[in-house]
């Protein structure tokens, strides 16, 4: 089956069997592609699947996917135990474990560099505190080595790749409290240098790699509280720039780009949306998502779809929604077999998502669920 033919499969049926309550025709504009004609016998239907469970429970983990297509998980909010890395396999669907990290943490970024290799930097953990040094994972040998350490300590910032290669850092908390500070990490030296400093210091913001090669960050924690502000960095002039106010104010929201050019935000505290125009620098609310949502993840499909799962409202949630930007509506998108929040969403090239890990009102958890096509058996 093409690979083209996969990714229809997954937006097209998925619109189709959990929107049964709209008009056929309504449902078909979602996703308008092709004869509307599914290839027979291979797949039985689009939802939620178990895989196996990873070999720690983790929440305020990261997840990279690799060249290979394998996910890297890295971290784990916990005590500071071992087990601090582990690889998904795709083909397989198993889990294995890898090198351990120098420094346990959580509440750090990890990055996708050109080489393939991945970039972790800061966090936290119970023995060393807040933390300011970086390592890298080289999945050749399954083995981390370490590199300069940032300027600054920092938990709950952001990390974006810039179209040099370099991986901007920006915000966290800080010894202080809130940072405005941001770095660069040249990955040819493996150094850190300073990025000037942001218009507000903050954390538990989003951020987002713009198509003009400026990063977006909004939302978060500042000072004086929750934030609405927005700001852009450009990596030529190395300044940041204020944009526009958001609706209202948004902590661990997502950001994601759609392929118009336009950011969907969502959640940070409530049910809301708004997207922003990078060419105008303004906002626009669009349709509400069905349930208030923070600390939850949001994925592009290659559909133009953005899939956002569980999160917290007044607790962990096991809802999923498929936000259409064509309409600028959401759909219902099935429910997780186990409601979670700071888990982590990575889109695999088999065109499923893979959820893992995050947390429930059990503690943290181990387990694992793929959204996408389930064969016949």
């Amino acid at each position: 089956m093409s690979r083209g033919r996969a990714w229809w499969l997954i937006g097209g049926v998925a619109v189709l069997a959990a929107g049964c309550g709209a008009p056929a025709e309504e449902r078909r504009s979602a996703w308008d592609v092709g004869d509307g004609q599914a290839p027979p016998g291979s797949f039985e239907r689009v939802g939620w699947s178990s895989a196996e469970d990873m070999h720690a429970p983790r929440h305020d983990h990261t997840a990279s996917v690799l060249p290979s297509g394998q996910v890297l998980i890295a971290g784990r909010y916990t005590d500071d135990a071992r087990e601090s890395a582990e690889v998904y396999d795709s083909a397989t669907r198993r889990w294995s474990r890898t090198g351990e990290m120098g420094s346990a943490r959580r509440g750090h970024t990890a990055s996708v560099l050109r080489s393939g290799r991945v970039l972790v930097a800061g966090g936290h953990n119970l023995r060393e505190g807040i933390l300011a040094s970086a390592e890298e994972y080289d999945s050749s040998t399954g083995r981390w080595s370490p590199v300069g350490a940032m300027a600054s300590l920092r938990a709950g910032h952001t990390a974006t790749v810039l179209p040099s290669g370099q991986v901007l850092i920006a915000g966290g908390f800080g010894v202080g409290g809130a940072l405005s500070r941001a770095e660069l990490y040249d990955p040819v030296s493996r150094t850190f240098s300073l990025a000037g400093r942001m218009s507000r210091a903050r954390y538990g913001h989003a951020a987002v790699l713009l198509p003009t090669g400026k990063v977006l960050v909004v939302g978060g924690i500042g000072a004086m509280g929750e934030l609405s502000s927005a700001e852009e960095y450009d990596p030529v002039t190395r300044t940041w720039s204020e944009v526009d106010l958001m609706a209202r104010p948004r902590v661990h929201p997502t950001a994601t780009l759609l392929d118009s050019g336009a950011v969907l935000v969502t959640g940070g505290g409530d049910s809301g949306a708004e997207l922003y125009a990078p060419a105008s620098r303004t906002w626009k609310t669009v349709g509400a998502m069905a349930m208030a949502r923070e600390h939850h993840s949001a994925t592009l499909l290659p559909s133009g779809q953005v899939l956002v799962v569980g999160g917290m409202g007044a607790i962990a949630s096991a809802h999923a929604e498929l936000y259409e930007p064509r309409s600028e509506r959401w759909v219902p998108a099935g429910a997780l077999a186990t409601a979670r929040s700071h888990h982590t969403a990575s889109l695999l090239p088999s065109g499923a998502v893979l959820v893992a890990g995050g947390h429930s009102s059990s503690g943290p958890l181990a387990g694992s669920e793929l959204y996408g096509l389930e064969p016949r058996r």
